[in-house]
């Protein structure tokens, strides 16, 4: 289990088009065992696969692929029949290009377009008709488009810089996530910046991949947080290798062949620290466990290195707002 456990912020968020219909979602919640107390903690977290269902949930629910934020819906089997629309096309330049022609001939539908700055491109959105307070179908549609992309060209597409048309948000320590690059919040336009060089690769995808791919997208793709390339990102690859042991940030510096206090100094710059890398990695971990009933939650607290399960229970509090006991309980 590696995979990075996703804000409260952003389940409710991605209610937000569903209140505004009035419609009742509560018996979604507690068939995916998300608690009222879960979504009301800021600082709580739930786990990629919830998150996915909750968005499959929530179009089927309201029958619209933009979950109430647009203009118009986007009845379901849309994304699906966009890719189909695309997947036979000889670069990823012409598929980007049919993806966004295709969604133009709706006329609710966000405008996308593609732009070329030298040797970058820039993918924009015009999300100035959505109804998208939290901007969370503005997020969406930027980063379903960036790893659909990486997707039909089987490999990342690497950004250079992800630009937002409204100022930084509280929850924007999660950015890292979506967007590992450069950001820039008040700008004229939503927009991701990447390399040229991306448009002329072939597609190494085909109908037999694309059937599999469209079970779970695009929740999927929203729910599975992007790594890149950061140095906080390859620390938590590496300390992910063997969670049963926590080397010490002398131990991973020697490792990078670098000194402890560059090491430091780079976090730094990336507004992380290696405690908080650990203790990141630490709750993510604690998460799948308390979700899968496999482990008590002493074994728990010995796996993340607590000498004490009274140690665990703050920690997991801190990190949570929620004891590891109330966690579990609201998740079985």
């Amino acid at each position: 289990m590696r995979e990075r456990t996703i804000a409260s912020h952003f389940a409710r968020a991605a209610l937000g088009g569903a209140r505004r219909l009035g419609h009742d979602y509560s018996g979604l919640l507690q068939q995916l065992g998300i608690s009222p107390e879960l979504l009301d903690e800021p600082r709580a977290r739930i786990a990629p696969e919830q998150f996915t269902q909750l968005i499959q949930g929530l179009w089927l629910a309201l029958d619209d692929e933009y979950l109430g934020f647009g203009d118009g819906p986007s009845r379901p089997g849309t994304f699906a029949m966009m890719c189909h629309a695309l997947i036979h096309c000889r670069n990823l330049e012409k598929a980007l290009s049919r993806g966004l022609l295709f969604y133009s001939l709706f006329p609710q539908a966000p405008r996308l377009n593609l732009t070329y700055e030298d040797e970058y491109v820039r993918l924009s959105l015009d999300d100035g008709q959505l109804w998208d307070p939290e901007h969370f179908l503005s997020e969406s549609l930027l980063v379903i488009w960036h790893r659909l992309g990486s997707w039909l060209i089987g490999q990342r597409i690497r950004l250079e810089q992800a630009s937002f048309s409204y100022p930084r948000p509280a929850h924007g320590s999660e950015y890292e996530l979506l967007f590992p690059c450069a950001l820039e919040f008040g700008a004229q336009y939503s927009s991701l910046l990447f390399h040229r060089r991306y448009l002329s690769m072939p597609l190494l995808q085909d109908e037999r991949t694309l059937k599999h791919f469209l079970e779970r997208s695009p929740a999927d793709l929203l729910s599975r947080p992007d790594d890149g390339d950061s140095l906080s990102s390859q620390l938590r690859r590496l300390l992910s290798r063997d969670s049963s042991r926590w080397p010490d940030l002398e131990a991973v510096a020697a490792h990078l062949h670098i000194s402890p206090q560059t090491l430091r100094r780079h976090l730094r710059e990336e507004g992380s620290s290696f405690q908080e890398l650990k203790d990141q990695l630490r709750r993510d971990i604690a998460i799948y466990h308390l979700s899968r009933a496999d482990l008590s939650l002493q074994q728990i607290a010995e796996q993340l290195g607590f000498s004490e399960p009274s140690a665990f229970h703050r920690a997991f509090k801190k990190w949570t707002g929620l004891t590891p006991g109330a966690y579990r309980a609201q998740e079985n």
